[in-house]
């Protein structure tokens, strides 16, 4: 038996940098990241998070709802969820979030969410290929005070209000059911996510945030102003909205560097010379004495 009502579901999304392409140039003499030098791709996880949530909106209908906090060109993610299946998305954008620990992002996301109101789940890649920390999304249910599943790989059931998912663990699987709502973060082998539907990119083409009109008009004269393209974006449900920390009720001492307990304590720079290469013969007694120096001087392992 399956819930016969619609399941809304609010999906959290973030823009990272494309760290399988990282230069010399990607780090700066503080090292911190230099994301100006990485193209900005959609955090490979919060894709299987929303093909999840699109695939439970299949099954039961409802809403999908993706949110992500970042600068205002992460719209640019938004709109690919608009393309791959979400049917509203929302852009949290302040300098006050800037320099944000996982503490204070997931502060922003539990009141954005609460803004939203109603929802039934809250779904997450299990990380960020830029942070690896995994906390964000757990954080985010403690705030909430609701229950967490994570590793979710697969959601075998909905029914009177209950959620029944499969989670990967390393030692096999688990089968764990919790009350609605909840959150829940969603590994890679969970699913395949869909590419972005042609159809969905034609009808949603202009979508864009208030700050991107300018340019919008300036490749689309016939909007002879911000009011004749918003007018036009709300009649097709393209506007894009933004939400400052004013606008979900956030203080400043709780977000961005203030509400930040995390400090970087130490940084290591590994700089490789020339003069450092080996040459290993291509034998399996040769490999092994190599893989077995680079675990003993803690280079890999």
């Amino acid at each position: 038996m399956t819930d016969s009502r619609p399941i809304d579901s609010v999906v959290l999304a973030k823009q990272v940098p494309d760290t399988h392409n990282i230069t010399g140039d990607a780090m700066t003499k503080d090292g911190t990241m230099n994301r100006n030098a990485l193209s900005a791709i959609f955090n490979p996880e919060d894709l299987n998070a929303l093909e999840m949530a699109v695939q439970i909106r299949e099954r039961h209908g409802g809403t999908v709802t993706v949110i992500t906090m970042g600068p205002p060109k992460a719209a640019g993610i938004l709109r690919e969820a608009l393309w791959r299946g979400a049917d509203r998305v929302i852009l949290l954008t302040d300098r006050r979030f800037a320099g944000a620990d996982t503490l204070a992002t997931s502060l922003v996301l539990q009141k954005a969410i609460e803004k939203i109101g109603r929802y039934d789940l809250v779904l997450a890649g299990r990380q960020a290929i830029d942070g690896d920390t995994a906390q964000v999304g757990p954080q985010t249910a403690e705030k909430l005070g609701i229950p967490q599943i994570t590793y979710a790989e697969a959601v075998l059931e909905i029914a009177d209000g209950r959620i029944t998912a499969q989670r990967a663990l390393d030692s096999g699987t688990e089968i764990v059911r919790c009350e609605m709502p909840c959150l829940l973060t969603v590994v890679g082998s969970a699913n395949t996510p869909r590419p972005p539907s042609v159809r969905r990119q034609i009808a949603g083409k202009l979508a864009a945030t208030p700050g991107e009109y300018a340019a919008l008009r300036a490749k689309w004269p016939e909007f002879e102003t911000d009011a004749a393209l918003e007018a036009h974006l709300d009649a097709h449900g393209l506007r894009i909205p933004v939400w400052t920390a004013d606008d979900i009720g956030a203080s400043a001492e709780a977000i961005g560097l203030a509400g930040s307990p995390t400090q970087v304590h130490k940084i290591n720079f590994v700089v490789l010379e020339s003069t450092e290469s080996k040459t290993v013969p291509p034998t399996p007694e040769a490999i092994a004495a190599m893989v077995a120096e680079l675990v003993h001087e803690y280079i890999v392992g």
